[in-house]
């Protein structure tokens, strides 16, 4: 069985970030006043997320395509 790296990347990033959005959404905002009142934590968690999501995506879709189409004989060396 092949791992794509992706996954676990993915599955990675994207248990941080839900970790990080769910840290901004319930703290306070006096924390952020030296950040002009930017919730970093929310916006990088969900960048974070996002990245993670796509990766794992990818993954999955690198996966499936990789297991089919390989008995038909196209593409091979001759």
């Amino acid at each position: 069985m092949k791992l794509d790296l992706r996954l676990p990347i993915g599955l990675m990033f994207a248990i941080f970030g839900a970790m990080l959005t769910l840290y901004g959404l319930v703290s306070s905002d006096a924390i952020y006043a030296t950040s002009l009142g930017i919730n970093v934590n929310l916006w990088w968690g969900l960048v974070l997320l996002a990245f993670g999501v796509v990766m794992l995506v990818l993954g999955r879709r690198g996966t499936r395509g990789g297991e089919s189409g390989r008995g038909d004989g196209a593409g091979g060396t001759r």
